[in-house]
């Protein structure tokens, strides 16, 4: 019976978060987070929401040392592995966002985004390596071709501050703990 309101609040304050940031008030969303967050420290899904909304509103870094955070305190959860790949993506580390990503689908073998963010970052990887060998070799038949179907299926991102890119993340919170 305790669980039950306190679960309630909880609810209502993610659903709350979520209207604010999705209604463009990003502000709004991070104080009612930070105010859920002050009396719940140690919540799990309100922590990774925030994360969400810090890397929409450009601020990857204190994402990023939110997640980290997440990792090293619930590390039996993917999600977090999943948006700390797609801050390293849009800031174009990508081998950083592949170890995430395998980490991830170590973690969760079903979850289908995770596998979409991997394929994406994979194609960006292949991109520059095509784009390095043909630097290297610029009279290649091969490799304009294979470049040009990498940015077909990937274009060359332009610089984000969102968690959103590569593919899906960001997910959705982690089960609370």
């Amino acid at each position: 019976a305790l669980c039950g309101p306190a679960h309630g609040a909880l609810a209502d304050d993610l659903n709350e978060v979520t209207r604010l940031h999705h209604a463009g008030q990003s502000s709004a969303a991070l104080v009612r987070a930070d105010r859920y967050l002050a009396a719940n420290p140690k919540d799990a899904q309100m922590r990774f929401l925030k994360s969400v909304v810090l890397s929409d509103s450009g601020k990857s870094a204190e994402a990023t040392a939110l997640l980290l955070a997440l990792v090293q305190e619930y590390p039996e959860l993917a999600e977090p592995h999943n948006n700390l790949a797609a801050i390293h993506a849009a800031a174009g580390e990508y081998t950083k966002a592949r170890a995430e990503l395998e980490e991830t689908l170590r973690l969760n073998p079903s979850y289908a985004p995770a596998h979409e963010n991997l394929g994406d970052v994979q194609l960006m990887l292949a991109g520059q390596s095509y784009a390095r060998a043909l630097r290297l070799e610029p009279a290649s038949a091969s490799l304009p071709k294979k470049l040009t179907l990498v940015r077909q299926l990937i274009p060359v991102p332009e610089p984000a501050p969102s968690a959103s890119s590569p593919g899906s993340a960001p997910q959705r919170p982690p089960p609370s703990r």
